[in-house]
């Protein structure tokens, strides 16, 4: 019953006409990013974050949730018209759609991919409803001991599950948690890594490194690799499945769901491992596996709606635990930050309007995902023959502007450049600097928490190994250290991400 009544207080949060523009033009924003290869969420969330300044925090919220599943959604869009990708969860979608298209079925790969990825996030928000609040009442119980080993054992997570190599993701971490401390001390107040540059003393400012990082670093290397882009089809007719096919969607969009609503909670994993997980899965359990790479349905379906199921349940940890398992909910961890809101149980309890109205706008999200999809599907076609090097300055010229007006400060224009120069070089390293943002927010986290905990034991580190909770998340996090170092799970780790890169 106490669901009930908190489900009607998110929806007549989310019903509200500032709260629909905003869904609407959230998911709107998040299905052309989807579509644009080469951009993806966390791109856009990062050149978003100063528009969000002027928004009140659930608004604010609300938006960029919409931008990151909508993404989800219009991702397959490219995946299967022009066998390019427009995000990283959509890689396997290509695999089978861009051939359906070839075969003159982009409607019903198109329709596969919108049924699944609508099932998916309605369910994965009903799951958030429903685990959202047995785990904000056991959160509540943490100490700063426990803060400390869950978030470590988030980090450790997050690296086993990175891409590419283990030493480099771990170094990735190394670098985000030192560009963490940088400015003052959390108990004494000293200045810290300034080199004595006073813009220095309150820290690295979080949108000019997720951005530099993240956007303009993703500009760069998409001007460098920019290519003629085929769109398969100008028309795309035969919107409605055959009853064959619906047959044949149900079961892999049930397993998608499942699969991605589980694995979408486990830091850094999200919409991306999920999607990998369910095609390889629905492969291994076809009775004719030779179809998968010339036009499954199932290799649709399946790993679509594992992604926005993963995309969707990602919110859980970060809502409940303020522990962001991705890179896209680190930085809505940092717009809530901005936004005077600090992450964790507590925002269920003191502010439930804002838990609420989030998981409510969820539901209308996904409606207007699907209204939107098919519907408008010429629309994005016609956008996909936009050359990209028109699109890059006005980004660009955004990303300059949202910048400076956080603090009318130069400075942080700066530090962008700086950031997207140093977000190329990693690139072309093969360093993943999902990593590198998840340690840079979780650092002065741990920290705080490190030394609290500290100060309560009077200096005994056995705190953390004498609390039950903190000595079961740290024996987690060994179990993860020592499955990391292992030479088979490592090698099959290896196979997975070039199957999945391939």
């Amino acid at each position: 019953m106490e669901l009930f009544d908190n489900l009607i207080l998110g929806f007549s949060v989310a019903f509200t006409l500032t709260n629909l523009s905003y869904c609407f033009a959230g998911v709107l924003l998040g299905t052309l990013v989807g579509v644009l290869p080469g951009l993806g969420p966390t791109a856009t969330i990062a050149m978003l974050l100063p528009a969000t300044f002027v928004l009140p925090p659930i608004s604010a919220l609300i938006m960029l949730s919409g931008i990151y599943y909508g993404s989800q959604y219009g991702g397959s869009t490219t995946a299967i018209l022009i066998n390019l990708p427009g995000e990283s969860a959509s890689v396997v979608t290509a695999i089978d759609g861009y051939q359906m298209a070839r075969q003159g079925r982009a409607g019903t790969a198109l329709a596969a991919a919108a049924i699944g990825s609508f099932f998916a996030g309605t369910v994965a928000t009903f799951l958030i409803a429903l685990f959202g609040p047995p785990l904000a009442g056991i959160a509540l119980k943490f100490g700063p001991a426990e803060y400390f080993s869950l978030m470590l054992l988030g980090l450790v997570a997050s690296v086993a599950l990175a891409h590419g190599s283990l030493l480099k993701a771990l170094g990735m971490i190394a670098l985000g948690l030192l560009l963490g401390m940088v400015g003052q001390d959390v108990e004494t107040g000293t200045a810290r890594y300034t080199f004595g540059i006073p813009e220095l003393s309150q820290g690295i400012n979080f949108v000019a490194i997720s951005m530099g990082l993240f956007g303009i670093a993703e500009i760069i290397r998409n001007l460098e690799n920019e290519h003629q882009r085929e769109v398969m089809v100008s028309k795309v007719t035969g919107l409605m499945p055959t009853r064959a096919d619906l047959r044949a969607m149900v079961a892999p969009i049930l397993r998608g769901t499942t699969l991605g609503s589980i694995l979408g909670i486990l830091p850094g994993g999200g919409s991306i491992l999920s999607s990998f997980a369910a095609y390889s899965l629905e492969k291994k359990i076809s009775r004719t596996p030779g179809r998968f790479g010339k036009g499954a349905i199932e290799g649709v379906a399946g790993p679509e709606s594992a992604n926005n199921a993963g995309a969707q349940t990602s919110f859980i940890p970060m809502l409940t635990l303020g522990i962001p398992p991705t890179p896209v909910m680190a930085l809505m961890v940092g717009a809530m930050i901005i936004k005077g809101i600090q992450p964790g149980p507590l925002v269920m309890t003191e502010q439930p309007e804002l838990f609420w109205g989030l998981i409510a706008s969820m539901w209308i999200g996904n409606f207007f995902l699907i209204v939107l999809n098919l519907p408008l599907i010429g629309i994005w076609v016609r956008l996909l023959k936009v050359p990209y090097h028109l699109l890059y300055p006005a980004i660009l010229a955004f990303c300059c502007i949202g910048v400076y007006s956080l603090s009318n400060n130069v400075f942080d224009v700066y530090l962008t450049v700086v950031f997207s120069l140093v977000g190329y070089v990693l690139i072309k390293l093969d360093c993943e600097p999902a990593p590198l943002l998840l340690g840079f927010i979780l650092g002065p986290m741990m920290e705080e928490n490190l030394r609290r905990a500290m100060l309560l034991s009077r200096g005994d580190p056995t705190v953390f190994a004498t609390r039950p909770i903190s000595a079961v998340l740290l024996v987690l996090t060994a179990l993860v250290l020592l499955v990391m170092i292992s030479p088979a799970i490592r090698r099959k780790r290896e196979e997975a991400f070039q199957e999945e890169a391939g």
